[in-house]
């Protein structure tokens, strides 16, 4: 291992351990096991991501997510985590038949999804991906401005009837996958309606600039989206008297990945979700997510040097 990555491991094992001290010795193995074999990849690349004075705190916060994510985590889903570590490739086999919805279209709600489940694996069906299911606000671009990634619409249903659902569709050896808005949220998220009450630490969770000079440096190269019912990426909001960076639409606000907050946030829900049962993520508008100023803004590697 790395030396800097094995002195940092070093270092976090007793800011850890108190997370997972309930478990059985066995499971707080199969924890430090991973940790040996994943940590240094992880450490390596979000130190060349995050080269800033407070590195080392955000490093903390995240794996500290890690090990609570892991501590919470169900018993059968463990039992599949080791399923899935003897076959890695398990989404690759030919055996593999996926099928894509929107659940109100297919069947009415979470609920309604779950009786469908023996007609789904009459037709082979291994791999069902979802679209978007969160809590949105009114207008919602087909549900890509989620509002909140740990409530469902309630149009379908509730967390508890998510869990359920992929119990109930891991039984039945299918595969629950959800679709992530990893690029934006809406701006009725409450760190956009914090962003808007002026908290400056959430403001620093989007693009937010004071006036047109960086919005117009930008565009410059930007293509826009929706030029039609969106034109440009940046939409003004007086409340606070800021620029807002909006790809999408005026309500979907870019999230800043250049701010390790953001980063350690998403990964949280993004744990919630697999902790709720979600096998996989399809991880939306990702070619937008770094940002470089003289570049279209799309497709970059990220890190301070991607353009």
């Amino acid at each position: 291992m790395d030396r800097d990555a094995r002195k940092s491991l070093d270092r976090l094992h007793p800011r850890l351990a108190p997370w997972l001290a309930h478990l059985p010795a066995e499971q707080q193995a199969v924890f430090w096991r991973r940790m040996e074999t994943h940590f240094e990849d992880a450490f390596l690349l979000l130190r060349s991501l995050y080269e800033r004075y407070d590195f080392f705190y955000h490093l903390e916060a995240l794996m500290v997510a890690v090990a609570r994510a892991y501590a919470n985590r169900s018993e059968p889903l463990k039992r599949l985590d080791l399923r899935r570590e003897a076959e890695p490739a398990w989404f690759l086999s030919q055996e593999m038949v996926g099928a894509v919805c929107y659940v109100d279209r297919f069947a009415g709600t979470l609920r309604g999804l779950q009786e469908k489940i023996g007609y789904l694996k009459a037709l082979g069906v291994t791999y069902l991906h979802l679209m978007p299911i969160y809590h949105v606000p009114r207008i919602s671009d087909g549900g890509f401005a989620v509002s909140s990634y740990r409530e469902i619409n309630p149009a379908l249903g509730t967390v508890e009837d998510l869990v359920a659902l992929a119990d109930a569709l891991r039984e039945a050896g299918i595969s629950l996958v959800l679709d992530l808005v990893f690029n934006h949220t809406s701006d009725e998220h409450d760190w956009a309606k914090r962003a808007l009450a002026g908290y400056e630490d959430f403001q620093d969770y989007y693009f937010m600039f004071p006036d047109r000079t960086e919005p117009d440096a930008y565009e410059q190269h930007l293509r826009a989206i929706f030029p039609e019912t969106a034109p440009g990426s940046f939409t003004y909001r007086r409340e606070i008297d800021r620029w807002v960076w909006t790809t999408f639409n005026p309500y979907q606000w870019d999230l800043n990945y250049r701010n390790p907050e953001v980063f350690a946030a998403m990964l949280e829900e993004i744990l919630f979700l697999a902790n709720s049962g979600a096998e996989a993520l399809r991880l939306d508008a990702v070619p937008f997510i770094w940002k470089e100023k003289g570049t279209p803004c799309e497709n970059l590697p990220p890190g301070p040097h991607a353009h």
